[in-house]
């Protein structure tokens, strides 16, 4: 008996329901432990109008080489959101130290969408975030993190053929990761993703409901992750995490939340299998 143990790269966020925050209950919920690796820690995510942020990079070093000194070991590493290129090195390097032969990497290169990286993001940390492919075993981009990690034009996917996508998914996999899936495709009614899988394609679709909201990426990618570390097929991660996201969704349009109050997920954790 093993219980796995799936190491979260990620910020800690008061409220808002994003990140860490998002990702250690769900992970829980399928069985999962949750072993928080902080970036910063903030008091709500940054679609409030006001937020305190601590940058952990400082200590992020020390922190890790206590984990070092007790030995531990993961069956997966799942990063999201890295706020410098310094912190994408130190992460580079705990992947090194920690991914072993078993050991499963799961990268969500959350760098901007709809065309545009985000404020935040340089050329620097474009380049430094290629290089985490290279110990990637699960990539979770979007279509604009897609083009931006291979270095080419954005181009929406309403213009894009099943051959396109399979053509950016196997480059990017050409690069470390043997699944890949680009997220968030808009098709008429439905959100796409495209998987690639060891050569292997298929899709995901499911109805869209809703508005965007905040912190869904980070659901999407927990699941996800928690899911192929359990030994599930990447297929079957994305089809459960896309249901879940569209059930949550519902419900928390019933509740008519703000868009940055992100999804209420809570009521529906026990239903993760």
């Amino acid at each position: 008996m093993h219980q796995k143990k799936l190491a979260l790269v990620n910020d800690v966020t008061g409220y808002g329901r994003c990140s860490i925050a998002v990702a250690l209950p769900i992970v829980s919920a399928l069985k999962v432990q949750g072993c928080v690796l902080p970036t910063a820690i903030l008091s709500v995510h940054t679609g409030f109008h006001d937020y305190y942020l601590d940058d952990y990079t400082d200590h992020m070093t020390p922190y890790i080489e206590s984990w070092k000194k007790n030995d531990l070991t993961f069956d997966g590493i799942s990063t999201g959101f890295l706020g410098s290129a310094r912190q994408i090195g130190i992460v580079l390097d705990f992947l090194r130290d920690f991914k072993g032969p078993e050991t499963l990497a799961i990268i969500d290169p959350v760098m901007g969408d709809n065309g545009e990286c985000y404020p935040s993001y340089t050329e620097e940390m474009c380049r430094e975030m290629r290089r985490l492919l290279a110990y990637a075993d699960v990539l979770t981009p979007n279509l604009t993190e897609a083009c931006k990690l291979l270095d080419i034009p954005y181009c929406g996917g309403q213009s894009l053929t099943d051959a396109d996508f399979e053509k950016m998914a196997r480059a990017l996999a050409e690069k470390g990761p043997s699944g890949v899936v680009l997220t968030g495709i808009h098709e008429g009614p439905y959100i796409c993703n495209f998987i690639y899988d060891r050569g292997r394609t298929s899709w995901v679709k499911v109805l869209k409901v809703g508005h965007d909201r905040s912190g869904t990426g980070d659901v999407f990618a927990a699941i996800v992750a928690a899911s192929v570390v359990r030994g599930e097929s990447l297929e079957a991660a994305v089809q459960k995490a896309s249901d879940f996201i569209c059930k949550v969704m519902e419900y928390t349009e019933q509740l008519d939340l703000p868009h940055n109050a992100g999804l209420a997920f809570e009521e529906y954790l026990t239903e993760l299998r």
